[in-house]
């Protein structure tokens, strides 16, 4: 069969509907997407050992003839065991296969085979579960450097790898778009070698090429796209707010600054007097004062005679922004309001109305402000809460409500600590500040790690809380039982996920008849889920009982115990930005994570978590352990997910290719040469989710 880039993967041998849907999960539909999807580890099936001198526990191959014929035996319904011995110069191997009845007819008594599986040894007696396997002169997944791939239910690594096999010889077909001249000057392997390599390396040496080209290229494109938006920014001008006394804002707030909140404030200030947009995010741990920080913004900005906009992803979070804004800005003559999409019809508009006479300085709002219908009469100023559920497109349409005067300056709040390399990347387009004290008096959350056998003794801590008048968040990793969920990498499927709505009803039902459940997960509607969080917020729901939609959130000082189940399947930041939930009120606060594994590097991750509050170093630790795929547990709106490069690692190679591309777009600002065309495609396709940034 002849394969090229467009050849669906259901004209492969053994690809089925069934298993092309599969396949399909995995954005997998045809040969060219197989050369794409990189490996996420490889094994090394190169050296041959002997049946005695074969190291114990550990995967090897060993080279060895079948003495017997396999025998199958069934041991119950869905159990078949296939047995048989094989033999080399230096002793005998017993071998056992569970349900792989074809085992039986594949392996011929007398016959050379390549046995790939750990060696365990039962007195004398060495053994192998469910090796792979393949004849000796025939060799094709052993005696190489194999790659290991992210997986689903029902798909199999041998399966994927020999899918990739088959689709290689098409890797010449790609096009090469890294132009030539920088390929030479940072010693770069071309695109075709690079490809056969990082999916099936000829050695340790080719497997560096390939891998350092493909990060290089990747790292590459983002930044050449990052950099057009920064310089595109960078031409426009920004309205010059005058700056003020910091004291007599300082005057306003019921406490004193930290240091770092001063500082942020200082480089705010700067900012929006230079004459050019500001472009700045705040990065701050849960509780540091970023609200505080906004509400400096937009009182600087409404003595400029300008007026703010201050987007937040939900309407109950909306509401309490605009609550604890208006008390604290009032004073000073600040006029606030509120725009969200559930407010009255008359409401809506007499607020449209009095945005577009001026006559509100500080307009909080959700999505609701970005409407066409919705126009102020001097927007100075942007202000996003939570970024990653901003994408770029979002703060682009909010800007483009600026005036002739020149565009709106944009400050985004972000409460996900992320490591310095990675925000170089992700907020490529913004300047990074930090605000890395938390106000004194904040008790720092008591975190600990349970297993199963304590469950009893939880449920009972939960009646306590209950009892003195606290409100508790239980956490699942689920909202409906899917017997079929496979974690990426793991061939079985994982059963025994906690799903919120089953999990749920039978809290309520046998363990908290008595309490006030409430159930929250991101499959409601927009409406559902607001009232279900104003509830809780009010003290009508004591246990609310959810999935991680309640991350960024709003604020219960009243809740103080949050219950994170299955803790070993999130993310390291996603469960610091869990247990930032509670710990908001004067009453101790505490944080258990419920965990089965015994995986010894989820293990590592919980531990971590258990014995810092900093959010930094909780982050820094999640990109080593994790990688930078999916930092943000969901995936960042607007910007590019990173196949192969790891942020933690390749810092040089991330500066070398931010250096390539200022080098590429300071000779060739447009990217119209024809060598560089190819560069601006792949830009344009890698940032497709927000094409707007081109135009």
């Amino acid at each position: 069969m002849t394969v090229s880039l467009d050849t669906p993967l259901t004209q492969f041998p053994g690809v089925g509907a069934v298993r092309a849907g599969k396949l399909s999960k995995l954005g997998l539909e045809k040969a060219g997407d197989l050369l794409l999807r990189y490996p996420r580890d490889y094994e090394d099936r190169r050296q041959l050992y002997s049946i005695r001198q074969a190291p114990l526990g550990t995967r090897v191959c060993i080279s060895a003839m079948a003495a017997e014929h396999p025998r199958l035996s069934r041991i119950r319904k869905g159990l078949e065991l296939v047995q048989l011995k094989v033999v080399d110069q230096t002793g005998v191997l017993h071998l056992t296969f569970f349900n792989q009845s074809y085992v039986q007819r594949a392996l011929q008594a007398g016959e050379e085979y390549i046995f790939f599986g750990t060696v365990e040894e039962q007195g004398r007696r060495r053994t192998m579960v469910n090796p792979i396997f393949e004849r000796a002169d025939r060799p094709n997944v052993t005696g190489r450097i194999m790659p290991i791939y992210h997986l689903t239910a029902g798909i199999s690594n041998h399966l994927l790898a020999s899918l990739t096999q088959q689709a290689l010889p098409c890797a010449g077909s790609l096009p090469e778009t890294l132009p030539a001249g920088l390929r030479q000057h940072y010693q770069l392997a071309e695109l075709e070698f690079a490809l056969k390599n990082i999916h099936f390396p000829q050695d340790e040496e080719a497997l560096d090429l390939a891998r350092r080209r493909l990060t290089f290229e990747e790292l590459f494109y983002l930044s050449v796209g990052l950099t057009l938006l920064k310089d595109r920014r960078g031409e426009e001008t920004g309205f010059p707010v005058p700056p003020q006394p910091q004291g007599d804002f300082e005057a306003l707030l019921p406490f004193a600054p930290t240091q770092a909140q001063a500082r942020v404030m200082g480089e705010i200030a700067a900012d929006l007097s230079s004459g050019r947009p500001m472009n700045r995010l705040v990065q701050g741990d849960v509780g540091s004062g970023k609200t505080a920080v906004a509400a400096f913004a937009a009182w600087l900005a409404a003595r400029g005679g300008y007026q703010s906009a201050l987007m937040a992803p939900t309407e109950v979070l909306a509401e309490q922004h605009a609550r604890s804004l208006s008390a604290l800005l009032a004073p000073a003559g600040i006029r606030v309001g509120l725009l969200t999409g559930s407010l009255p019809a008359a409401e809506k508009r007499k607020i449209r109305a009095a945005l577009a006479a001026g006559e509100i300085d500080l307009a909080v709002g959700t999505h609701a402000l970005i409407s066409a219908d919705v126009s102020f009469a001097r927007l100075g100023l942007i202000i996003a809460d939570e970024q990653h559920r901003f994408g770029v497109a979002q703060r682009a349409a909010l800007a483009a409500k600026g005036t002739a005067e020149g565009a709106p300056h944009v400050l985004v709040m972000s409460a996900t600590p992320i490591p310095r390399t990675l925000a170089l990347i992700i907020y490529g387009d913004l300047d990074v500040s930090v605000i890395d004290q938390l106000p004194p008096g904040r008790t720092p959350v008591e975190t600990y790690i349970i297993r199963e056998d304590k469950r009893e003794r939880m449920y009972n801590f939960v009646r306590q809380q209950v009892a003195q008048g606290r409100q508790v968040y239980l956490i699942c990793p689920a909202v409906e039982d899917n017997p079929d969920a496979a974690l990426p990498g793991e061939e079985h499927p994982t059963l025994n996920l906690k799903a919120v709505t089953s999990y749920a009803a039978q809290l309520q039902k046998d363990v908290f008849p008595d309490l006030r459940l409430g159930v929250l997960h991101g499959k409601l509607r927009p409406r559902e889920k607001e009232a279900v969080m104003a509830a809780f917020a009010k003290g009508d729901i004591q246990v609310l009982v959810a999935t991680t939609v309640v991350e960024v959130g709003v604020d219960v000082p009243n809740a103080s115990l949050m219950i994170i189940e299955n803790a070993d399947r999130f993310g390291l930041s996603q469960l610091h930005q869990l247990r930032g939930r509670v710990g908001r009120g004067k009453h101790q606060s505490y944080c258990v994570l419920v965990t089965s594994t015994r995986n010894p590097e989820s293990m590592q991750r919980l531990r971590v978590l258990s014995s810092t509050t900093d959010g930094f170093r909780i982050a820094e630790e999640d990109l080593k352990l994790r990688g930078p795929g999916d930092f943000f547990g969901s995936r960042q709106h607007g910007l590019p997910q990173l196949k192969i490069a790891d942020l933690a690692g390749d810092t040089r190679l991330l500066t070398q290719a931010q250096q390539a591309a200022r080098d590429l777009l300071a000779e060739d600002p447009a990217l119209q040469r024809p060598e560089n065309r190819p560069v601006l495609a792949r830009v344009r396709q890698l940032f497709a989710d927000t094409p707007d940034i081109f135009n």
